[in-house]
């Protein structure tokens, strides 16, 4: 005694899609149930599921006019879901090798950008705003000199100190000087 085994749910699928294929015909669904065990040896148990699982997945369309519902797929419709799904899968590579050229440019846009860096201190703008700074500071340091011989020159006048311990006291070098 052999035991027959049944069909997988993708088995059942492939054959329910040969009858549409084949017959190239709209179907209800009690005449799929009568057909499908017949012709492909689908068990009438499983054809809703199995009919449904298509028009879930697509591959099969379904209207409904007035009570009934009517099932068909034509060749064509699945040759042109196939060719879509390709084409899907072509634009995903594409997006992929993009996404990577796009990762790689970034890089090195990165990398430019820190050798830019390296050689910033180079950069005739950036040696003019340099200038300009070290113009501002000698500026201020020569008036805050101007500033200290002003209060030297008052401290002489007013308690008559001696320049020597007036620098002496408040910690003035005696090559205290104005900064060419």
């Amino acid at each position: 005694m052999s035991k027959k085994k049944g069909l997988s749910a993708e088995e059942k699928r492939v054959r329910m899609m040969e009858i549409f294929f084949e017959t190239k015909d709209v179907f209800q669904l009690k005449d799929m149930e009568k057909i499908a065990p017949k012709e492909k040896g689908i068990t009438a148990m499983s054809v809703k599921e199995v009919l449904q699982s298509l028009v879930d997945d697509g591959m099969v369309d379904c209207e409904r006019i007035g009570t009934s519902n009517y099932y068909w797929a034509f060749p064509s419709k699945a040759l042109h879901a196939r060719k879509r799904k390709l084409e899907v899968l072509e634009s995903q590579e594409e997006r992929t090798r993009l996404a990577k050229e796009l990762s790689s440019l970034q890089e090195q846009r990165k990398q430019l950008k820190a050798e830019v860096e390296k050689y910033k201190e180079c950069d005739p703008q950036v040696v003019e705003e340099i200038r300009q700074a070290n113009k501002v500071a000698r500026e201020a340091a020569n008036r805050w000199t101007d500033n200290i011989f002003a209060i030297k020159s008052w401290a002489k006048r007013k308690f008559g100190f001696e320049e020597n311990k007036i620098d002496k006291q408040f910690g003035i070098p005696e090559d205290f000087d104005y900064i060419d």
